[in-house]
This record gives C-alpha cells, structure tokens and sequence, in this order.
C-alpha cells in the first residue's frame, strides 16, 4: 500500500510539509520497500502494454515514477518516456539513467503538463494521498487533459475490500539491520499504515495514509470528470477483476 511519490497537498499547517513529501523523500522509504517484486512490475507493464498496443517511440508518463525503475524499464521496451514524481531526491536519481527518449521532472501529479501523451500510468497505488478529497478529482481532470486525442490512461491502485479484510495489524520487518515497527488501521475512509524503527541511536516515526477509494469511487469520480472507463482488471496478468477477491484494481479510461 505505499507509493513512490506524491504531491503536496492542503494542510492546516502550511509551514509543514504533507507527509508524503517528507517520507517518500527520505532513504528509509527505499529501504523499506527495497524488496519489491520488479520482475511481476515488468510483466505488468509487458501486459499493458500489449493489451494498449501502443506504437513504436509511443509518449508514455510515468506519473509518480520514484527513483525511475519503472520508467526506465517503459523506455528500454521503445517508447519515449517521461517520469514524473514530487520527490526531488527521488528525480534526482532517477535523472541519471536520462536519455533521448528518456527524461524526469520533478511534478505536482494535480497540475496537467504541456505535452500530451499516448499513455499515462498511474502504478502500485500512487493516488489518493491528498489531505483534501477535492485533490482526487483535479488529479484525474488532469491525467485527462494530458492524454492525446487517442491516448489511454492506467490507474493501477490497490483493491481496498481484499486490503481490508487481510489487513495485518502489526508486524516488525528487519531490513539492513533495521526493525520497522509497522501497525496498520483503517480510520475516517482511510488506511493508515504507521511506522517506528530506531537507526544510529535516532527515533523516527512516520505514517502513511491512503484514501479507500473503491471501484464506485473511483467511477463517480470519472462521471464527474468526464473521463470514459473503458476496461478494469483486478491483478497484473490483467485477469478480471473481482470485488472481493483481486488483490488489485487495475483501471483503463480515457
């Protein structure tokens, strides 16, 4: 249920930073999520884009691309990519793989870009982060107004009724010699996942937030921005999609 990036989002506090852009922009977040299955990512993106059939140097957003791996990998397959991603650190690194047909930028996932793409994809639950519901909305508006008159975009978020029925309230997960304390809750339409560990004799504590958004939300948020959903899938061989059984909730719309 994490992501690898995410904009800055309305907070009562404006002197503080949201979450996310605190979290996802320090090493712990990549070290704790360092153990991701990449190869299933690769084949996930081998089937969409197949099933897409999107022509050869096709423009692809990668939108919230983290350090680029997956962005890396779209461009390695032909097409001419652009990852995008809050996380200056994240944009940093990830901008020394660039190449012709390969670029990064550091960018607010709300605010619609000057070029328009052939796709967009929204990968491993990058959305729903935003303090303010609103926030949602604008980010699909915006995903719309990018795409070409031709283009598809991919939201691939979580299946929030499988998550929260085998929800794991707490576990301890030893990475590089570091116990992460995680507790995980649902609260107020979110899934709350928090995270204590101790390095160099330092606390640090963090919590991430994700909106539930199910399927219905996610369709009433398209009606109301106008966005055609055209296919759902429910895992990353794209097999049908399931309410209570797929571990995800793959979206193709346009």
């Amino acid at each position: 249920m994490s992501s690898e990036q995410h904009p800055i989002t309305s907070n009562p506090d404006e002197t503080k930073p949201a979450w996310f852009s605190s979290w996802f922009d320090t090493p712990y977040y990549h070290i704790l999520y360092k153990e991701r299955n990449y190869r299933e990512a690769q084949l996930f993106m081998d089937n969409l884009t197949h099933y897409l059939n999107l022509p050869e140097k096709a423009k692809v957003l990668d939108l919230a691309c983290g350090k680029g791996r997956h962005a890396i990998y779209l461009n390695q397959l032909g097409y001419d990519v652009l990852g995008a991603d809050l996380s200056e650190n994240s944009i940093k690194e990830a901008a020394k793989n660039s190449n012709a047909y390969l670029h990064f930028k550091v960018h607010d996932m709300r605010e619609p870009f000057d070029d328009k793409f052939d796709a967009i994809f929204n990968l491993f639950t990058s959305f729903g982060y935003f303090e303010n519901d609103d926030d949602n909305l604008t980010t699909l508006k915006a995903i719309k107004n990018s795409l070409t008159d031709y283009g598809f975009a991919v939201i691939d978020f979580m299946n929030v009724n499988q998550v929260i029925n085998c929800l794991v309230p707490q576990e301890i997960k030893t990475v590089d010699g570091i116990d992460f304390h995680i507790k995980r809750y649902v609260k107020d339409g979110h899934i709350f996942k928090e995270i204590d560990f101790e390095d160099q004799g330092q606390k640090f504590h963090f919590t991430e937030k994700v909106k539930a958004l199910t399927l219905e939300d996610f369709q009433n948020m398209m009606d109301e921005a106008g966005i055609y959903l055209l296919d759902i899938f429910g895992d990353y061989k794209l097999k049908k999609f399931h309410k209570t059984e797929s571990e995800r909730l793959i979206m193709i719309f346009k």
